[in-house]
């Protein structure tokens, strides 16, 4: 992987992010700071951070929801465009010089680069401002904790630095994730010892943006996926799940899952959640959030209109949605070596009969769980539930392998990768990189 990355402007930086990872990205603007002024001046760190943000909730986002939904069969491509084709395709038919797989690469490394340069920086320009630098860090933290979590959900193995020479050495997913929870304790640990300005919440994260929520909701996402359960049941409590934490959009920083399913119409999502009718209850007052006529028919499928956090140019995304932490939970306790069925079952329940509260309106308006009290048929309805209530989040693909669903080459119904192939990009500079996987 080589990486020779220039700090730009914060309009500059979303649109670099459609470089190559392995180009040299040398545009500057004549006009604008340079790249000591940017990483040694407190203005410019606050800048940087602010673009760190807007570069992962644009072009990182629309990569992480739309590429991997596709494959778990959230959403249909429908566009005839190599790239979603290929996508939309899947199995063995999926090449190496694929642009989306590409996409999902090249911008989670890009914000790693982002996150690095400003936690390299951080010490020495913000040394006389110890409350903004603690949220700083902590921010650059989280967004390449985000990064590495995202490419773990893509990718069988990966470098978790990026090297400018274009040798970085690739480490198993399982790693990426311990370094991603590292970096968010680490965060915990910084703004729990010196907690961020009122001046950092005012200039970097605004008032949609809730960092220490979002740190703990990571960290129990990262350690579920981890199976470290106390570590994710320890933070999934953590997070006060009466507020939000949102992704905030404008007609010049538009959301982009609205503009790539209802203006640009490359994709649609599938009824029913994309999920086999016995994973789905009619009466579910999510299909009516998420979901919306007029409905189309393409390649024998009925597609839906995508509302929801999607239905506006200026929609906000929530950075996690507060019922996934009751279904980490759900989840952790059934997974444990002494399972408890009882707390699990309270937390399938606060979700399924829930029918207003929810901070974002994320309501399931379900009766409470009547089937089989096992340990199976309840990691079955967690799973169920995590479909329903974290649609289009990019969670579908991780979830899908974890939870040992149908996958492919035996089945192509509920998934049509297990991982991606590495660019052809990645392997042409960097002789470290593996062998692809087979699908």
């Amino acid at each position: 992987m080589k990486f020779k990355i220039k700090i730009l402007t914060t309009s500059l930086l979303v649109a670099s992010s459609l470089m190559l990872t392995n180009c040299s990205l040398d545009i500057k603007n004549p006009n604008g700071p340079t790249d000591a002024q940017i990483l040694t001046t407190r203005d410019g760190l606050i800048t940087l951070s602010v673009g760190l943000r807007q570069n992962y909730s644009t072009l990182g986002i629309s990569a992480l929801i739309l590429t991997p939904g596709t494959t778990a069969r959230e959403t249909k491509g429908i566009t005839t465009f190599t790239n979603i084709i290929e996508i939309e395709a899947g199995g063995t038919a999926l090449p190496t010089f694929n642009g989306n797989v590409l996409g999902v690469w090249s911008r989670m490394y890009r914000v790693i680069g982002m996150a690095d340069d400003i936690i390299a920086s951080a010490p020495t320009a913000l040394a006389s401002d110890a409350a903004m630098k603690s949220g700083v860090v902590a921010h650059a933290n989280l967004f390449k904790a985000m990064a590495l979590g995202g490419l773990a959900t893509s990718f069988e193995k990966m470098p978790l630095q990026t090297d400018k020479l274009g040798q970085a050495v690739y480490s198993d997913r399982t790693e990426a994730l311990k370094l991603a929870v590292k970096l968010l304790d680490e965060a915990v640990a910084m703004i729990s010892t010196t907690a961020p300005s009122a001046e950092f919440r005012t200039k970097v994260t605004g008032a949609d943006f809730d960092l220490i929520n979002s740190i703990q909701a990571y960290r129990a996402r990262y350690n579920m996926m981890l199976g470290n359960f106390d570590a994710a049941i320890a933070a999934a409590n953590a997070v006060d799940l009466s507020k939000k934490s949102s992704f905030v959009y404008s007609s010049q920083s538009q959301n982009p899952i609205y503009t790539a399913t209802q203006i640009s119409k490359d994709y649609a999502p599938r009824e029913n959640f994309g999920l086999p009718t016995t994973l789905v209850e009619s009466d579910d007052k999510r299909l009516a959030f998420y979901l919306s006529t007029p409905d189309v028919i393409v390649g024998g499928e009925k597609l839906k209109k995508l509302v929801g956090f999607f239905d506006a140019v200026d929609r906000a995304i929530p950075v996690y949605l507060p019922d996934e932490m009751r279904l980490i939970r759900a989840e952790a306790n059934l997974r444990k070596a002494t399972p408890d069925l009882v707390s699990a079952l309270a937390d399938i329940n606060a979700v399924r009969t829930q029918t207003t509260g929810d901070a974002f309106g994320v309501n399931a308006g379900l009766g409470a769980y009547s089937g089989s009290p096992t340990k199976d048929a309840l990691l079955i309805e967690v799973y169920k539930q995590r479909c329903a209530e974290l649609f289009m989040t990019g969670m579908r693909l991780e979830d899908s392998r974890r939870f040992g669903r149908p996958a492919p080459p035996t089945s192509l119904i509920e998934r049509t990768r297990n991982f991606y192939p590495y660019p052809d990009q990645e392997r042409l500079t960097n002789p470290n990189t593996p062998t692809d996987p087979t699908i």
